[in-house]
């Protein structure tokens, strides 16, 4: 193919796919492949396009406050944003880990947080989204210990926002939605990171819950990149195999159009129940990245979260 013609298909292939650009599904993984073969695009570039397209103010109720970039970490993505509701104390707290293919995105995409901070804000819940370290060539386990220390500042910080650290809801998508399943499984990690139990754990359409049989069948190309061809790597940062004592309670959200995101949800809850856990599995009849963009708006399906909220003790 002519690079002209291939550099144009490809740039009008990324403005089409800007609107899911928040989640990184795996079409738009699948054009970081196709752009990184050509030698078209850095990482960086691409992330660059999609920061000034997603990023923008968060309308937010009269008298709530943005704490942005709180840093948990000397690198400079080891940040975090606190959305604070008005007169806060003794705040539940939404605690947001972004997807992005373990390569890409930002805590403070729309897609990840406008319709979570309007719709629970109002409700009196204090919302924190995360970043963590990414790359080109990503270390899930940095990332995953990132999380961790997110977690464990935004409970030693909770009180000074008018936050409850013991009300404390941990949410992730996509990518984001392994690493907070990996977190919640790993209790060594927990440990050593000194974190309070919470109140339950959501997420939002992994389809790696297992990343040893994922590596072992038929995958997307980027998770090679991922996760390598090391099985030891595999089963430190598969939450299935790190699964090894009960856990908070787990919603686990699946699109029921994937293939492997609703088999493996159900395989993690059968281990997580044959432990003693609890752990509810939701099938959604919903694009990959809508389980996110779409959570917070007005819909059964952010009902039926909110229901596993007000079970695991949240307003």
């Amino acid at each position: 193919m002519n690079p002209i013609r291939r550099r144009h298909g490809l740039l009008a292939l990324t403005f089409a796919l800007l609107p899911m650009a928040g989640c990184a599904g795996p079409l738009l993984d699948s054009l970081r492949e196709r752009r990184a073969a050509a030698g078209e695009s850095s990482e960086g570039e691409l992330s660059g396009v999609f920061s000034g397209r997603l990023k923008g103010d968060v309308p937010m109720p009269a008298g709530a406050r943005l704490i942005r970039d709180v840093k948990f970490g000397d690198d400079p993505q080891q940040t975090l944003d606190v959305y604070v509701p008005a007169n806060a104390r003794g705040a539940p707290i939404l605690f947001m880990v972004h997807g992005g293919a373990w390569m890409l995105g930002d805590k403070a995409y729309l897609p990840v947080v406008k319709a979570k901070v309007q719709r629970w804000l109002p409700k009196g819940y204090i919302v924190v989204s995360t970043n963590y370290r990414m790359s080109r060539n990503p270390k899930v386990l940095d990332q995953v210990d990132d999380v961790a220390r997110a977690l464990a500042l935004t409970q030693q910080q909770a009180a000074t926002w008018g936050g409850d650290a013991g009300r404390l809801l941990v949410m992730g998508h996509s990518a984001g939605a392994h690493l907070v399943s990996l977190l919640a499984s790993d209790q060594a990690l927990i440990r050593r990171h000194g974190l309070q139990p919470w109140r339950g754990t959501v997420s939002l359409d992994s389809a790696v819950l297992n990343v040893v049989e994922t590596m072992e069948s038929k995958h997307y190309g980027f998770y090679d990149r991922v996760f390598g061809d090391d099985r030891d790597l595999w089963l430190a940062a598969s939450p299935f195999h790190r699964l090894g004592t009960v856990t908070a309670p787990f919603l686990l959200v699946c699109a029921s159009g994937r293939p492997d995101s609703c088999p493996q949800a159900e395989a993690f809850a059968g281990k997580l129940r044959s432990l003693g856990g609890k752990a509810t599995v939701l099938p959604v009849a919903m694009k990959h990245g809508a389980t996110n963009t779409e959570l917070g708006e007005p819909s059964a399906y952010t009902e039926s979260v909110e229901r596993f909220m007000h079970e695991v003790g949240l307003p």
